[in-house]
C-alpha cells in the first residue's frame, strides 16, 4: 500500500502545471494620458488578446494609483460577470458614478467614470486574470495589466495657456463646422426649389401643347346671333403644312353672297332741274 500510495504522489507531481508566466495582451485605451474637464463623463477600455485557451474565463479589476505606491481596488468583475466593488467605492455615491461592462465576447472591457471631480486624477489600472479548471479546480493561467492616466482640469485652471489655446481651437472648428452646415443646408434647399420650378413649368408647358382650346366669334347667322365655336390646334405643325393651308385658303373663291330681299314698292326717281324743264316743256306742247 505504501508503495502504491508513493506511486501515486509521483504521478501527481510529475502532472503539467499550468504556466502562469506567459501573459496576457492587455491595452488600455485611450492613453497614455488623457485630459479630461471637471464634471465630464470619462470612459476607458481594456482591450485582452491571447487568452492560451478559448475556454477559459477572465477576471478583470481597476486599481486606481493617486501616486505610484498607493494603489486601491475599485471595482471588480468575477470570472461569472458579477461586479464587485472594494473600499470606499462600496458607498452608494461611488457606485451610481462607476460601471465596468464588458462588450465583444469578452475580449473588451469598458470603465464608465461619471461626474469627474479632482480627486480622481491620477493612475487607473486594468488588471486582468485568465482562469481556467486544472484537476476540477479553478486556477490561473495567465496574467497582464495595463495603465493610462487621466488629468482632470479644474474650472478655475482655465487661466492654462494650453487650455485657452485648445479651447479657442475647439471653438473655431465648431464655428466653422455650423457654417459650413448652414451653406450646405442653403445650397440643398436652393437646388430643391430650382427642380421644382423646372417641373411644374415642365408639367405647364405639356398641357399648353397637348391642346389649345379657344372661342372664335362667327358672324351673325340669319337669325340675328352671334355664334361661338370651340377649335383646337395641334401643339406643332411644320412650316411645310402651314403653307401648304395658306395657298389653300387663298386659292379658294369666295363665298357666294345670299339673295338680298326684293322691296315691294321702289322709290320714285329724283330728277334734275333741266330734266325737270325738259319735261313740263313737252307737256305744254
Amino acid at each position: 500500500m505504501r508503495l502504491l500510495a508513493a506511486a501515486l504522489a509521483a504521478l501527481l507531481a510529475a502532472a503539467p502545471a499550468p504556466d502562469v508566466c506567459e501573459a496576457l495582451n492587455v491595452t488600455v485605451s485611450p492613453g497614455p494620458t488623457v485630459r479630461y474637464s471637471e464634471g465630464d463623463n470619462a470612459t476607458l477600455y481594456c482591450h485582452i488578446s491571447q487568452k492560451r485557451k478559448t475556454d477559459n474565463l477572465l477576471a478583470v479589476r481597476w486599481v486606481f494609483a493617486a501616486s505610484p505606491n498607493q494603489e486601491y481596488l475599485m471595482i471588480k468583475m468575477t470570472k461569472f460577470g458579477s461586479v464587485q466593488y472594494y473600499g470606499n467605492y462600496t458607498h452608494h455615491f461611488h457606485k451610481q458614478r462607476l460601471h465596468l461592462l464588458k462588450e465583444k465576447h469578452g475580449t473588451m472591457y469598458k470603465f464608465l467614470i461619471l461626474s469627474l471631480q479632482q480627486t480622481d486624477q491620477g493612475y487607473y489600472i486594468c488588471k486582468v486574470q485568465e482562469i481556467g479548471k486544472h484537476r476540477n479546480k479553478w486556477t490561473a493561467w495567465s496574467n497582464g495589466t495595463a495603465a493610462t492616466e487621466i488629468r482632470v482640469i479644474s474650472s478655475k485652471s482655465s487661466d492654462d495657456p494650453t487650455f485657452k489655446k485648445n479651447h479657442e481651437a475647439w471653438k473655431f472648428f465648431e464655428d466653422l463646422y455650423v457654417y459650413a452646415v448652414f451653406v450646405c443646408s442653403i445650397g440643398i434647399i436652393s437646388v430643391l426649389l430650382f427642380t421644382l420650378v423646372i417641373l411644374c413649368q415642365s408639367i405647364l408647358n405639356k398641357r399648353r401643347s397637348t391642346v389649345k382650346h379657344y372661342l372664335v366669334k362667327c358672324p351673325q347667322n340669319s337669325s340675328g346671333e352671334t355664334v361661338t365655336s370651340v377649335t383646337s390646334m395641334s401643339p406643332l405643325q411644320p412650316k411645310k403644312v402651314k403653307k401648304k393651308k395658306e395657298k389653300e385658303k387663298l386659292e379658294q373663291p369666295p363665298a357666294i353672297p345670299a339673295k338680298a330681299p326684293i322691296a315691294n314698292h321702289f322709290p320714285k326717281p329724283k330728277l334734275l332741274k333741266p330734266q325737270r324743264k325738259l319735261i313740263l316743256s313737252l307737256l305744254k306742247m
